[in-house]
C-alpha cells in the first residue's frame, strides 16, 4: 500500500498550506474581531521550513499544493517562495487563495514566477456591500486585480463566493452572468460554521441545491467532466459561457468519502480535517532537528488521523474553534 493512504483508503495527494494568519481585510466569517488572538511572529513558520515540508511532502505523493492565508500576498517575500514552490519536481500543480486586493500589482510577478492558476475569495459585486462584508472599500481593487491576472494568462482564474442568505444570495445570477461574459470559474461555497466567535448564524445558511436550483432558473446548467486535479466541486457550464458555475456543498454533500488533503497551518500543525480540532505538531519536532524520515513519520501519523467523515452538519454551533485565518481558507 502506498504510504499515502489513510486508513479508509483515500490517496492524500493535496495539501493546503497557510503561511499567514494575517490579513488586511476583516471579513466576519473568517477572521471575526472578537476573540481574534494573532501568531507571534516566531511561532509562524518560515519559509524555508515550509519548503522543507512541501518537499517532503511531495515524496509522499502529494501532487498539489494550494497556498492560503490569512492573505498570501501580504508576507513579505512571498513571490520568491512561490517561484521556490514551482520548482520542486514531484509537485505538478501549484495555486493561491487571495482575496485579490493586491493581484493587480503582483499578477505579472507571480506568473514570471510560475504560478498559472488563483482563486480570488469575492463574495459580492456590488462595492457598498463589499466594504460591509470584508470591512474594507477594496472592491474596485480586486476587480482590477482580476482582470489584470486574466491580462498576464491565468488560467483557470476561479471566483469563490461564500453564500449568504440575505447578504449576497440576490447576487447569484450576476456571478452566474459573470461566469457567460468571463472565462472565470464561479464557485458557490456553502458557509461554513468555523472559529469561535465567528459570526455564523444558522438560518443564513444555504444549502448548494438550493444555490443550484436558484441557478438553474437563470438557464440550463450542463455538467462539466471532472479533471486529474478537482476536488470537492461540482462543476457546470451555462450554454455559449467563456467559464463555468461549480458548487462546493461541504455540510450538506459530504464529500468525506473523497477527501484526499492534509493542511498545514502558519504555526506548523498538520490537520487531517478542516471541521475537527485534531492537529498533529511538526513544527516542534523541525525546529528540534527531527530527521527527514522522523517528518515522514509525523505526516503519515496525520493522514492516519484522518477521520472517516466530519460531523459540521448539524447546524447548531462551530464544527472548529480555530476561525479560518488560522487554518488556512
Amino acid at each position: 500500500m502506498a504510504p499515502n493512504i489513510d486508513p479508509y483508503n483515500r490517496e492524500i495527494t493535496y495539501l493546503r498550506v497557510s503561511v499567514t494568519d494575517r490579513c488586511n481585510l476583516r471579513c466576519t466569517y473568517c477572521m471575526p474581531v472578537k476573540d481574534l488572538q494573532l501568531l507571534d511572529h516566531a511561532d509562524i513558520l518560515r519559509y524555508e521550513e515550509i519548503l522543507n515540508l512541501i518537499e517532503i511532502a511531495a515524496d509522499l505523493g502529494m501532487r498539489k499544493i494550494r497556498l492560503t492565508g490569512g492573505e498570501p500576498l501580504i508576507r513579505r517575500g512571498f513571490i520568491h517562495f512561490v517561484g521556490s514552490v514551482c520548482r520542486i519536481p514531484k509537485v505538478e500543480d501549484v495555486s493561491i487563495t487571495t482575496n485579490g486586493v493586491f493581484l493587480k500589482e503582483m499578477a505579472a510577478p507571480l506568473f514570471e514566477a510560475g504560478l498559472r492558476r488563483v482563486n480570488v475569495s469575492l463574495d459580492t459585486l456590488n462595492p457598498l456591500k463589499y466594504e460591509k462584508i470584508t470591512g474594507r472599500a477594496c472592491f474596485n481593487s480586486v476587480w482590477e486585480g482580476l482582470q489584470r491576472a486574466e491580462a498576464v494568462g491565468f488560467r483557470p482564474i476561479k471566483v469563490n463566493v461564500v453564500t449568504i442568505k440575505g447578504l449576497n444570495d440576490d447576487e447569484l445570477y450576476q456571478f452566474a452572468d459573470l461566469s457567460i461574459r468571463k472565462p472565470y470559474h464561479i464557485r458557490f461555497i456553502e458557509y461554513m460554521p468555523i472559529g469561535r466567535g465567528s459570526s455564523w448564524e444558522s438560518q443564513k445558511y444555504m444549502a448548494s441545491d438550493e444555490i443550484k436550483s436558484m441557478l438553474e432558473r437563470f438557464g440550463p446548467l450542463n455538467e462539466v467532466p471532472r479533471s486529474t486535479h478537482d476536488g470537492p466541486v461540482e462543476r457546470y457550464r451555462f450554454k455559449s459561457a467563456k467559464g463555468e458555475v461549480g458548487f462546493i456543498g461541504a455540510l450538506s454533500h459530504h464529500f468525506c468519502p473523497s477527501c484526499n488533503r492534509l493542511r498545514l497551518t502558519p504555526d506548523g500543525k498538520l490537520r487531517p480535517c478542516l471541521f475537527s480540532d485534531d492537529e498533529v505538531d511538526i513544527k516542534s519536532p523541525l525546529r528540534t532537528g527531527r530527521s527527514r524520515e522522523g517528518l515522514k513519520e509525523i505526516f503519515l501519523q496525520a493522514i492516519a488521523r484522518k477521520p472517516r467523515r466530519h460531523h459540521a452538519g448539524n447546524l447548531e454551533g462551530p464544527a472548529a474553534m480555530r476561525a479560518m485565518s488560522m487554518i488556512g481558507g
